[in-house]
């Protein structure tokens, strides 16, 4: 069973069976959330195993992701105070509480595609000035990442 932040679970009180349902105004979500512990997950083992080739790739699409789902400075709900401390901060209860951009499956797919075409542009350019030994680590890192865009189809 899967338990995600989007998903509510309820317990039946006789025979004491695990039901798990969608939140509502979450639909769309699911794939995004898969993939992410799919990525989350695979950067754990890898860190285990010691895979710099996988770690390297995962963290970066990983980023990637979590800089798109950052909200702009000009989202509503950020409210910048002038402070004699700190330029730009937050102040009060919840203030710096904002929610973080919902991400489409056609998005998330559109972030790791791009991370794939500049490591494989990276490595087209580095075995054109004679580094076979960068070319065939940004080629192994796109690989990895290859492998979500396959699963997503």
């Amino acid at each position: 069973m899967c338990f995600s932040p989007h998903t509510h679970v309820q317990l039946r009180s006789a025979g004491w069976a695990w039901q798990e349902t969608e939140l509502p105004g979450l639909v769309g979500t699911t794939n995004v959330l898969r993939m992410r512990t799919s990525m989350r997950g695979e950067l754990t083992a890898a860190l285990k195993a010691r895979d710099r080739v996988a770690v390297s790739a995962l963290r970066s699409a990983l980023a990637a992701i979590e800089n798109a789902e950052a909200p702009t400075a000009d989202h509503p709900g950020v409210r910048a105070v002038e402070s004699e401390h700190i330029a730009g901060s937050v102040v009060g209860q919840g203030a710096a509480e904002v929610e973080r951009n919902d991400l489409s499956d056609l998005e998330l797919h559109a972030i790791v595609e791009t991370e794939v075409q500049e490591r494989s542009l990276a490595a087209a350019e580095y075995e054109r000035i004679g580094r076979d030994d960068l070319a065939q680590r940004l080629r192994a890192e796109a690989d990895v990442l290859s492998r979500y865009l396959r699963q997503a189809r």
